[in-house]
């Protein structure tokens, strides 16, 4: 039995989220609700498959092997309806190290790279600080979700010389699935204007019920033999701090490339936990993820209603995937940094602010709702008393 309920003491634990608050805050006394890790034990199967391991004492060079790589292909070929081969797969310690690898890889210094802001904060990073030149095609609000601009796409591909894009599919922070016809689109310009693409899919296992993921290179095989596809167990199962991805890259031409530039960097294979988990978690991992997933629902429930019921002048974008919740702020009518101090002076909790996303997330704030009811509860209640104060004190 699957318990989502149990707060779990993470405090000394090495956890970013909950030992490092006051260095990346300078506070103390904040809850923690931004970085997309959850606060839930991973799966039983896993921990055993680690335990297991442990035991065994010796800690040596280690390697995927092709149990890792069945392990991986009989995931997604049953989760997602994807069949791919052995060769295509490339192990990496993340996805963000393979994004920084593939801007290297497939770029040049000067070269433009796109991506569709508000977006997860470290694409844009990558771009910039690999000196690539970074375009931006936003994402267009609606007032309750957000839907792509290919107008806008088009243009900036016609006109600045993209060489990659970067798509992030459950798109963070604002929580939209794509739909097929909506990829069909991306797919299309990208093979017109010959542009590479790199698709974030770590999410991807995080679908609410309503809604159906669709992998891009799954469409044709044209957009498939130019895309390169970052999958892994870290956001399903909540170990990422095992460093483990899969990098998918059909394209003979383009994965010896991709693995030419891991070798320059004297990258081998990821560490033992990491593939030990790895394989239990996609072999086992199926009725743990059920559960979550009903959880993460009642919990995306209860703050919608929370929300609806004690802070109106909040506005839920309600996610199709993931459990991060993007909420609109505007109507406090805060400048983005006052409103910053305001969720950590007044409502003492730490989320992640929109506007790191880019300027399109001003006004906004991330929430992670991947812990136990209890503390989206307290953290729903800091944030309820705060803006109560702040509408009676207000001028």
């Amino acid at each position: 039995m699957n318990d989502f309920d149990t707060q779990i003491e993470r405090l000394n634990t090495h956890s970013v989220k909950w030992d490092h608050t006051k260095e990346i805050f300078g506070k103390e006394d904040l809850l923690p609700m931004w970085v997309a890790d959850m606060d839930f034990k991973a799966p039983q199967e896993v921990i055993d498959a680690m335990k297991t391991r442990l035991e065994h004492g010796v800690f040596g060079y280690s390697k995927a092997t092709e149990d890792t790589i069945d392990a991986v292909k009989h995931w997604l070929k049953t989760r997602h309806n994807w069949e791919i081969e052995s060769d295509w797969i490339v192990f990496t310690p993340g996805v963000v190290p393979a994004i920084s690898a593939a801007i290297n890889t497939y770029t040049e210094p000067g070269d433009g790279v796109l991506i569709q802001s508000p977006v997860y904060y470290p694409f844009g990073d990558m771009v910039r600080k690999n000196g690539r030149k970074l375009y931006k095609n936003s994402l267009r609000y609606t007032g309750d979700n957000y839907e792509m601009d290919f107008g806008d796409l088009e243009d900036q591909f016609k006109n600045n010389k993209i060489k990659l894009m970067l798509l992030c599919n459950p798109h963070n922070p604002v929580g939209r699935v794509w739909k097929r016809e909506e990829l069909r689109k991306v797919a299309e310009l990208c093979i017109a204007y010959d542009v590479l693409l790199f698709s974030d899919d770590i999410h991807f296992d995080l679908i609410y019920k309503r809604y159906k993921h669709t992998l891009i290179s799954s469409l044709s095989d044209e957009i498939q033999n130019r895309t390169i596809t970052g999958i892994a167990p870290s956001k399903t199962f909540n170990l990422a701090g095992l460093q483990f991805s899969t990098i998918i890259i059909p394209n003979e031409r383009l994965r010896n490339q991709f693995n030419t530039y891991l070798a320059k960097i004297g990258f081998f294979s990821p560490g033992s936990m990491g593939i030990i988990a790895a394989e239990a978690a996609y072999r086992h991992g199926e009725e743990w993820l059920q559960g979550l997933m009903d959880y993460l629902d009642e919990n995306l429930s209860y703050l919608k209603r929370f929300i609806s019921e004690e802070l109106p002048e909040i506005k839920v974008i309600e996610p199709e995937g993931t459990y991060l919740v993007w909420l609109d702020c505007t109507e406090l009518n805060m400048e983005h940094k006052k409103l910053e101090a305001f969720m950590q002076d007044e409502a003492k909790i730490a989320f992640d602010e929109g506007y790191i996303f880019g300027k399109e997330g001003e006004g906004f704030e991330r929430i992670n709702i991947a812990c136990p009811l209890a503390t989206l509860k307290e953290g729903l209640n800091r944030l309820a008393r705060a803006i109560k104060k702040y509408k009676i004190e207000k001028p």
